[in-house]
Parts: C-alpha cells; sequence; structure tokens
C-alpha cells in the first residue's frame, strides 16, 4: 500500500507525517485489497477555530473510496477520516460477500 501525504497552503511537520502513515496504514487491516491512499491536509481559513481539513481517498481495483472532515487539528481530522473510511470499506466488503 502506497501513502501520498500533500500539506496544502502549509508545511507538514516530521511528526505530522509520522502520524497520518501510522493511522492510514491501520486500514489496511479492514480491506487488504488496497493500492494507494492520497491524504490531503489544508488549513481552510488561518487563525479561526475549525480551519483544518483533512481528506483521504483510498484507490482499490476497480473502486475509488473518499471521505474529508474539517476540525480544529490534523490529528483530530485523520482521525475522524480513517474511522468514517473503515465503515465504508466495511460495508463495501458485505457487498462484495453477498453477491
Amino acid at each position: 500500500m502506497e501513502i501520498k501525504i500533500q500539506a496544502i497552503k502549509f508545511d507538514a511537520t516530521d511528526k505530522l507525517e509520522a502520524f497520518v502513515e501510522k493511522k492510514v496504514s491501520k486500514l489496511e487491516k479492514t480491506y487488504d485489497e488496497i493500492q494507494q491512499v492520497e491524504v490531503q491536509l489544508k488549513v481552510v481559513k488561518p487563525a479561526t477555530a475549525m480551519n483544518k481539513e483533512a481528506s483521504l481517498t483510498v484507490s482499490a481495483p476497480g473502486h475509488q473510496f473518499f471521505v474529508t472532515k474539517t476540525c480544529d487539528t490534523f490529528e483530530e481530522g485523520i482521525d475522524q477520516c480513517v474511522d468514517a473510511m473503515k465503515v465504508q470499506l466495511t460495508k463495501f466488503k458485505e457487498k462484495l460477500r453477498n453477491k
């Protein structure tokens, strides 16, 4: 699984990138056919609350899944994105099993 991190309008610290990679790599436990995950981190409106936007795009064979969340911190946003993505991937796996 390949993880791409893109920081828009700011420079991501090594600590933040390590956090993102650690959290996102756990998605592989939910669905093992993930080929690539693109993570976008963006500061929406500087100097306001709830201004950190995190989005995940997960590519699997023949499918793409997308989640975006806006929070106070990137860590919180990534946590919520990963949780929402796990739900999407689990539902998708259920659909595959039922066919």
